[in-house]
C-alpha cells in the first residue's frame, strides 16, 4: 500500500470495471502489467502489493500508463476550453486529432495489441492513415516495422483504392470492398466516395444495398452500429447507449428492418441500410463520421425463410406486439433525447402500419424525420415543380394519379398538397389534384372497405370504382403518373401509350428501388412515347438512344434532400424538422435547375456536385427554421459560412 503507483494501479483496476467502452483499454493495460494472469481481471482479486512484488516491471509499467492518462487529462481540458469558445457542431480535438482512449476500435480490440497500445491506432478507422503515416509519426507511435518503407499520400492511396473497385465486376463484391474500406481507413473510404460520388453512391446504397441485406449474413465482416433487441434492451437502452465509444453523436438513422426497400420484411438484414445511409450524410452533407450512429431495433421478423436460415443474425422469433414495440421504442427515443439532446433522429423503413405513427408521435417532441416519408416527398415535390415547368403548366393545374398508396406515396402527396396550398389552395382543392391505387382498385370512400388511416385523407366519394390500372388512368385522366408501388414493369405498354395520348408531356416517375421493381424502363418509357415522356426514376438508368436523339433519366433520389436537410437542421440545433423546412429544401433543388434544362426535361442538377447541392439546402432550412423561430442556436452572420465551415473533409490530420 506504500508503492508510489498503487494508487494508479487502483485507478486503473476501477477504470476497467466502468461500462463506458472509452476505459477499456485499462483492460488491456493490466494485462500487460499482470502477463502471467490468462484472464486481466483476476488482476483484481490480488493486493495491489502483490501484483507489484511478482512483477518487477510493473512500476515502469504503471507509469507509462500514467504518463499516458496525464497526456489525457490535459487533452481533455483542451477540449472542454475548445468547445467553450467554438461552435457545438465544430468536430471535437478527440475527432480531429485523436487521444489516447479513443485511438481503440471497439469492434477490433484485442488484448495481445495492448502490448502496444499505440498500434491501435492502426485498428481504429477514424485514424489510421496506413502507408501515410509519416517516418517521424511510425517512429512515435511505434509502427516502425509495422509498415512497408514507402510513404504515400491521401491521394495515392485513393488512386490504389480506386483501381482496386474497379477490378470488381458484381455490384456485390464492389459494395462488400466498400465497406471493408471504410471498416479499415475511414479518410480513404470517404475521400474516395466524395471525389466520385455519382459513380460510387449506386454501390454504397440504392441499387446494390438492397442485394447487400438480402445478403446480410453471408457477407457479414463486422459489427457497425448498433443493434437493441427487445429482449436484452428492455429498461436498458440506455445503458446500451453508453456502450457506444463517441462521446457525441449528432445523427442517428435508425431501423426496424420491416419494410426495407421493396423487399419487405428483412430484420436485422436491414441494418445495411442505415450503414449506407448514414455513409451518403458523410459524404453528401459532411457530418462528420464518428458522429454518426447506425441502429437497429430487433423485435424479430415475420419473414420465415429469414428465421429459418442458418445465416440469419436476428431474434429468430415473429414480431412483437404493438405494445411490446412502441414501449421500445419510446424508450430509445427518451434514452437519446437524455444521452444526445440536439442529436437528429432519422426513420428508416418501417412498415406502413407504424411508420406515420412514430412521426406524428416525435416529431414535436424531438428533432427527427422519416426519410421515406419527408425526403421521398420532398425530392418527388423538386421534380414535380420542374416537371410543371416543362410541361407549361401551373403545379395547381396537374392532376396526378398514385400507383401504391404506401408510406412513400402519401409522404410525396403530402408535400405535394402542402406546396400547393402556399399556391394559395385549401387543402380540400390540393388534395382533390391527388389520386391513388392500391391492390383493390381506385381509393374511394365508397368503395366498400375500411381503408387505413394514412389513405382516408385522400379518398374521396367516385362515380365509378376502377380496378385495374387502365380502367383508373381512363377514369381520372391524369397530367402525371407516379409509380410507388415496389411492382417492377407494373406500368405497361398500353398504360404508357394511353398517359402520351391524353399529355403531349406525360409526366411518368417510376420511383420504386432497387431498379428492378422499378415500375417501366426509361427505354420503354421514351420508346412508347416517341421520346415526349417526362420520366424520373428511384434508381440510375442509362441514358437511351431513340430515333438519333440521346435521352438522360432524371434519378428522384432521395439523396439530393436528405443530407442538406438533416445537415441544416442539425447545424442550426432546430427543435424539429417542420413541413416548411422540407418545402423550403425541395424548392431550393428545382432551382438549382436552370430553366433552359428543365425545358429539355432535366429536372435534378448533376448527383456529382451533391455537396455543392447539400450546402444550398442546408442554408435554405437553417434560413426558414429561424424565420419560424425553431432554431435554438443564436443567429450566425454569415450562415452559408456557418454551413461551409462544419463541412467534414476526408483529410489526414
Amino acid at each position: 500500500t506504500d508503492h508510489p503507483h498503487v494508487a494508479s494501479l487502483e485507478r486503473l483496476c476501477n477504470l476497467a470495471t466502468s461500462s463506458n467502452f472509452q476505459h477499456r483499454t485499462c483492460i488491456g493495460s493490466i494485462a500487460v502489467m499482470a502477463p502471467q494472469d490468462s484472464n486481466p481481471r483476476i488482476a483484481r482479486r490480488s493486493s495491489y502489493k502483490e501484483i507489484l512484488d511478482a512483477h518487477p516491471v510493473m512500476a515502469d509499467k504503471v507509469k507509462e500508463v500514467d504518463d499516458l492518462r496525464a497526456k489525457l487529462d490535459a487533452a481533455e481540458l483542451e477540449l472542454r476550453q475548445l468547445e467553450r469558445s467554438s461552435p457545438p457542431v465544430r468536430p471535437t480535438l478527440r475527432e480531429r486529432q485523436g487521444t489516447v482512449r479513443s485511438l481503440h476500435n471497439p469492434f477490433n480490440f484485442s488484448l495481445q495489441q495492448s502490448m502496444n497500445p499505440n498500434a491501435l491506432v492502426m485498428s481504429a478507422a477514424t485514424y489510421n492513415k496506413d502507408t501515410a503515416f509519416t517516418t517521424c509519426e511510425r517512429q512515435e507511435l511505434r509502427l516502425t516495422g509495422l509498415l512497408p518503407a514507402r510513404v504515400e499520400t491521401l491521394e495515392e492511396q485513393v488512386a490504389r483504392a480506386r483501381k482496386q473497385l474497379d477490378s470488381f465486376d458484381e455490384p456485390i463484391n464492389k459494395y462488400i470492398f466498400l465497406a471493408s474500406t471504410a471498416e479499415r481507413n475511414e479518410t480513404v473510404f470517404y475521400r474516395l466516395v466524395v471525389d466520385h460520388i455519382f459513380e460510387y453512391a449506386p454501390f454504397i446504397y440504392t441499387p446494390t444495398v438492397g442485394q447487400a441485406c438480402l445478403k446480410f449474413g453471408n457477407i457479414w465482416r463486422s459489427s457497425r452500429g448498433l443493434y437493441i433487441n427487445q429482449h436484452e434492451a428492455k429498461g436498458r437502452i440506455a445503458d446500451i447507449l453508453e456502450n457506444w465509444p463517441a462521446d457525441e453523436v449528432a445523427m442517428i438513422v435508425v431501423t426496424d428492418g420491416s419494410r426495407i426497400l421493396g423487399l419487405g420484411d428483412l430484420g436485422v438484414n436491414g441494418m445495411g441500410i442505415p450503414i449506407g445511409k448514414l455513409a451518403l450524410y458523410v459524404a453528401g452533407a459532411g457530418f462528420h463520421p464518428s458522429r454518426t450512429l447506425p441502429v437497429m431495433l430487433d423485435v424479430g421478423t415475420n419473414n420465415e425463410a429469414l428465421r429459418n436460415s442458418p445465416d440469419y443474425l436476428g431474434l429468430k422469433q415473429e414480431r412483437c406486439d404493438d405494445d411490446t414495440f412502441y414501449a421500445l421504442v419510446e424508450e430509445f427515443m427518451t434514452a437519446v433525447k437524455r444521452k444526445w439532446p440536439h442529436c437528429l433522429v432519422q426513420f428508416e423503413d418501417f412498415s406502413n402500419n407504424h411508420c406515420f405513427d412514430l412521426l406524428e408521435k416525435y416529431r414535436h417532441r424531438q428533432l427527427c424525420f422519416n426519410d421515406d416519408i419527408q425526403g421521398t416527398g420532398a425530392v418527388i415535390l423538386s421534380g414535380f415543380l420542374n416537371a410543371s415547368k416543362a410541361m407549361g403548366l401551373k403545379p395547381s393545374e396537374q392532376k396526378l394519379l398514385f400507383y401504391g398508396a404506401g408510406s412513400a406515396a402519401v409522404g410525396v402527396a403530402d408535400q405535394i398538397v402542402a406546396a400547393l396550398q402556399l399556391e394559395g389552395l385549401s387543402a380540400e382543392e390540393a388534395r382533390a389534384r391527388c389520386f391513388f391505387v392500391d391492390s383493390k382498385g381506385l381509393v374511394s370512400s365508397n368503395r366498400g372497405d375500411k381503408l387505413a388511416k394514412h389513405k382516408v385523407a385522400y379518398a374521396r366519394e367516385e362515380a365509378e370504382q376502377p380496378i385495374t390500372l387502365l380502367d383508373c388512368i381512363k377514369y381520372v385522366r391524369p397530367t402525371g403518373l407516379i409509380g410507388l408501388s415496389g411492382q417492377g414493369g407494373s406500368f405497361h405498354e398500353d398504360h404508357v401509350r394511353l398517359m402520351g395520348s391524353l399529355n403531349e408531356k406525360p409526366i411518368i416517375f417510376a420511383l420504386s428501388n432497387p431498379t428492378k421493381n422499378a415500375e417501366v424502363s426509361f427505354e420503354n418509357a421514351i420508346k412508347w412515347t416517341n421520346g415526349r415522356v417526362i420520366f424520373a426514376s428511384g434508381s440510375p438508368f442509362d441514358p437511351v438512344e431513340h430515333e438519333g436523339h440521346t435521352y438522360y433519366s432524371g434519378q428522384g433520389n432521395n439523396m439530393y434532400i436528405f443530407p442538406g436537410l438533416g445537415f441544416g437542421s442539425f447545424l442550426c440545433s432546430a427543435t424539429e424538422v417542420t413541413d416548411e423546412m422540407v418545402i423550403a429544401a425541395a424548392r431550393t433543388l428545382a432551382d438549382l435547375v436552370p430553366d433552359a434544362d428543365t425545358k429539355k426535361g432535366i429536372l435534378y442538377p448533376a448527383l456529382s456536385d451533391i455537396r455543392e447541392i447539400s450546402v444550398r439546402l442546408a442554408v435554405a432550412v437553417i434560413e426558414k427554421a429561424y424565420e419560424q423561430g425553431v432554431a435554438q442556436l443564436e443567429r450566425p452572420s454569415d450562415v452559408e459560412a456557418m454551413v461551409r465551415q462544419n463541412v467534414y473533409a476526408p483529410e489526414y490530420k
